[in-house]
């Protein structure tokens, strides 16, 4: 008797360990969502260096990458057209221990996540002459209030808890991105690698967009599994972060969101911030 075996392809994801990342992949991470023949193995890392593992190493089939950080990778990996986090009129925000003016600001050295995070893309189309230096993102705040530095570039979580440790905000990047192009701000998403071929990168990033569904369709069990990763966040607070990064658009950028990377990365290259132009495509 001849027996046949179907190989299993196996896909590495790297996201960040945030709660809207594992909301979106808890139906893949939990095997709540199969694709015969495939297997999703997951690594969790922060952004910033997903961000340079792929430019350096494209290490990983699928991961989580600044939309910064695209012009640099974009020969290896391609977007999917899903599990994006857009701001709608919100994102980064620039917080201090009191308020000034935004001329001070750009007068102001500022902590950032990293170089390569939309963040600091933005930022800088905000005040190209501003003084930055990185720092990790889960410690900007802590820095700012110890007065290490006079203001911060935040990201993640820190987007709802800033008020908590006595900081007020300077400038939301999202609000003040619509305000200039009247999109949303597209701050990162997903790239897949293009060496797996047209069918194999359809395929996953069909996976993906039904694990973001199964977790839209399963809000109280994603946002269980999600809390293991809600830095300093309440049940409360991590539902209304999950819904700020998680939601339609993650599912679908629509015509806008598409025209809002573009366009994020067109300014970015005129202005001399990105060395590159990026030539944007989507899988699915």
């Amino acid at each position: 008797m001849t027996t046949t075996s179907t190989a299993i392809q196996e896909i590495s994801i790297a996201h960040s360990p945030d709660s809207d990342d594992a909301f979106m992949f808890y139906g893949l991470a939990t095997n709540k969502v199969r694709v015969p023949g495939f297997k999703f193995s997951h690594t969790l890392t922060d952004i910033e260096t997903l961000n340079h593992r792929a430019i350096n190493e494209a290490f990983y089939d699928v991961t989580a990458i600044s939309f910064h950080a695209y012009p640099f990778l974009q020969e290896k990996y391609t977007l999917m057209a899903c599990g994006g986090s857009v701001g709608e009129g919100y994102g980064p925000m620039i917080v201090a221990p009191r308020k000034v003016s935004l001329d001070q600001v750009k007068k102001t050295r500022i902590a950032v996540p990293g170089t390569l995070t939309t963040a600091y893309l933005t930022l800088k189309l905000f005040a190209p002459d501003v003084e930055t230096v990185v720092v990790p993102f889960d410690k900007i705040i802590p820095a700012v209030v110890s007065g290490e530095y006079e203001a911060g570039l935040i990201i993640h979580e820190g987007q709802l808890t800033y008020a908590n440790d006595g900081l007020v905000k300077l400038l939301d990047l999202g609000q003040w991105w619509r305000e200039q192009t009247g999109l949303p701000l597209p701050l990162g998403g997903n790239a897949i690698r293009r060496s797996l071929g047209a069918e194999t990168m359809l395929t996953t990033t069909n996976a993906l967009r039904d694990s973001i569904q199964h977790a839209l369709d399963h809000r109280d069990e994603a946002l269980a599994y999600a809390m293991q990763f809600a830095r300093d966040l309440d049940p409360t607070l991590a539902n209304r972060f999950v819904g700020m990064y998680v939601n339609e658009r993650t599912l679908n950028y629509g015509e806008d969101g598409k025209e809002a990377i573009k366009k994020l990365l067109e300014m970015g290259f005129d202005r001399g911030i990105i060395p590159l132009r990026a030539n944007v495509d989507f899988v699915g």
